[in-house]
């Protein structure tokens, strides 16, 4: 008897502490029903309709990797909904380059063609897998990511999904590259020459 108590008691224990750790995962809880703008007084139900995604399954795929986003800036109902949404468009051989979420998970849903993703965990170890029509994969928040079609004929399409309304997007390339770290403390990170990093600065427009 004392063991089945116990056992029970570890078991409330650990839920309560993955139900902790879920809302502390996600965006921060609101004491209302949902967010209303400031200096907005009409609220009806064109304020949680968003369009902008109106026609772009139907577009033609685009000369390079377009990413569309449903998110708190472009959709300000979902201020403290903890949820977000982007249609991800890769033309053959397009790519999504390694970046990150810093405040969600990204779970990714394969609605055309193929791609391959990856993602490095903190151990350094890469994760890799094709994905193919209908197949869905998740990226651990914050894990540095990526997107790849490696389809040189046909193009590749992607939702995803993210548990934050402002997941923010940290590019890799860009954030290393373009923001103004000095060129002697790349070269020496990357253990190559200042002429390199200069090269690979003005490929990115850096």
């Amino acid at each position: 008897m004392a063991s089945t108590v116990l056992k029970h008691l570890l078991f409330f224990i650990v839920a309560v502490f993955a139900i902790s750790w879920i809302a502390q995962a996600s965006d921060p809880d609101i004491l209302t029903d949902f967010i209303v703008p400031e200096n907005s007084n009409a609220i009806n139900g064109s304020f949680f309709t968003f369009t902008g995604m109106r026609g772009v399954l139907q577009s033609s795929a685009p000369p390079n990797f377009k990413v569309t986003k449903a998110g708190m800036a472009e959709f300000p109902a979902l201020n403290g909904q903890s949820v977000g949404f982007a249609v991800l468009q890769f033309p053959a051989g397009g790519v999504n380059p390694p970046h990150t979420h810093p405040r969600s998970a990204e779970h990714l849903f394969v609605v055309e063609g193929s791609l391959v993703v990856g993602f490095v965990d903190t151990a350094n170890k890469l994760y890799t897998q094709t994905l193919q029509l209908g197949d869905m994969f998740v990226f651990p928040k914050g894990l540095v990511h990526f997107q790849h079609n490696a389809d040189a004929q046909e193009p590749a399409t992607a939702i995803s999904a993210f548990g934050s309304a402002n997941a923010g997007t940290v590019s890799v390339p860009l954030s290393v590259f373009t923001t103004g770290i000095d060129d002697g403390i790349l070269a020496k990170s990357f253990k190559t020459d200042v002429a390199t990093i200069q090269q690979i600065k003005a490929g990115l427009g850096g």
